[in-house]
């Protein structure tokens, strides 16, 4: 009888464990989610673009005249001074040689030039001529107008054939000089380079000195080389007072960007964070492809920095920087993550945990960043939120934080 009891009791225990097992089993647990909290905090929107500096007022020394470029000596990064330091030396290009033809040609204009010029002369000569033999007759008119042995027309003709034969005696040295000067040009058609010789060294070169007090952001045209008026040689820039940032915006975000903004720029290679403000957003956009080929309206803003240059010694022209304009900020906003919020009815909402229980609620939401919300109606500080909502998860379910919020 005590060995049936005994079976009994062993029986129900094990029954007992059984449904305990089951119970615990298939009792409802509450739904595992990250949670967060409503905090009252600093919040800033701003537009991140990447961007590159550059010079301001880079100056490109450039040939003055068409001649022989010696090399260059300077090269990117060398301080120059202003009116100082000579950037670039050049000579006269050489004069072309001659051949047969041209030269015969040449020697022919001299022979022509120099007959125009005897003829000139003898020009002159008879205009003397005539000068002097007016200016005896004006004389004579005068002594015996005097004598009342000539009329005043007979005066007045003397003077006016004086004042002729003068002006034909300027015309003759006017045609004697432009005679000189034809032979002039036409013996300057001569030289060559047996004239002159090679031109070697630097002796008697021009010296191009620097514009500007900066140093030499790129040598365009280092080597010995013949070049026309007007080549570039160098670009000089000063990067310490000079240099700014230009960004390309999207349209869609230029149009929320001020003239004054604060800009905070990052990842320029150095430690901390440099700051600056947008001086001057471009009136025009254009197009560029994007990274996925996609084509974008852009516009440019510049951007100048506030801190001191010692800041920021290393950067130079067209290095890339990331900026980030500040187109709104607050010092004391109630905020939420944005990863809490979802749309329900047209509106914001979020699940707002209470007890341990999830419990929809709408609000009213002012700026959002990506990362924090502005709530402007709905939430107070400290409340707790879930994360990253599931489409399993509705009002009224259990949950429990997967980690300590």
């Amino acid at each position: 009888m005590s060995k049936k009891h005994s079976r009994r009791i062993l029986t129900l225990g094990a029954v007992g464990l059984v449904g305990a097992g089951l119970l615990a089993a298939f009792w409802p647990q509450p739904m595992q989610v990250d949670m967060g909290l409503v905090t009252r905090a600093a919040m800033m929107q701003t537009v991140d673009e990447e961007a590159r500096t550059r010079v301001r007022d880079p100056y490109v020394v450039s040939t003055p005249i068409a001649g022989h470029l010696l090399r260059v000596d300077l090269l990117p990064g060398d301080h120059v001074t202003k009116d100082e330091t000579v950037v670039a030396r050049m000579m006269p290009a050489n004069p072309a040689a001659l051949d047969i033809r041209t030269r015969e040609q040449a020697k022919a204009a001299i022979a022509a030039a120099q007959a125009a010029l005897r003829v000139a002369e003898a020009d002159m000569n008879k205009a003397i001529a005539d000068r002097d033999l007016s200016r005896s007759d004006v004389e004579r008119a005068r002594k015996l107008f005097e004598q009342d042995a000539v009329s005043q027309a007979a005066l007045d003709r003397a003077e006016g054939t004086w004042r002729t034969v003068q002006a034909t005696v300027d015309t003759a040295r006017a045609a004697i000089s432009m005679r000189v000067a034809e032979i002039r040009n036409a013996e300057a058609n001569l030289i060559s380079f047996e004239n002159t010789g090679r031109i070697t060294g630097s002796v008697g070169a021009i010296d191009l000195p620097s514009p500007i007090t900066g140093v030499v952001l790129q040598v365009i045209q280092q080597s010995e080389t013949i070049l026309p008026a007007g080549a570039p040689i160098l670009e000089i820039g000063n990067t310490n007072t000079d240099l700014e940032i230009v960004v390309e915006l999207l349209s869609t975000d230029a149009v929320k960007v001020a003239k004054g903004d604060p800009v905070l720029i990052t990842n320029w290679g150095g430690e901390g964070v440099l700051n600056g403000v947008v001086e001057r957003i471009d009136p025009w956009g254009f197009t560029k492809p994007s990274a996925l080929g996609v084509e974008e309206q852009r516009v440019n803003a510049v951007i100048q920095f506030t801190d001191p240059p010692e800041t920021r010694q290393a950067l130079g022209h067209g290095f890339r920087v990331e900026t980030r304009i500040v187109v709104w900020d607050a010092q004391d906003a109630l905020v939420v993550p944005s990863s809490a919020l979802f749309r329900e009815a047209g509106a914001w909402s979020v699940f707002v945990v209470t007890g341990g229980i999830a419990q929809v609620r709408s609000i009213q939401v002012g700026r959002n960043n990506g990362i924090q919300a502005q709530v402007l109606e709905g939430l107070n500080a400290q409340e707790t939120v879930v994360l990253y909502p599931s489409a399993g998860l509705v009002s009224g379910t259990k949950v429990a934080s997967r980690s300590t919020p």
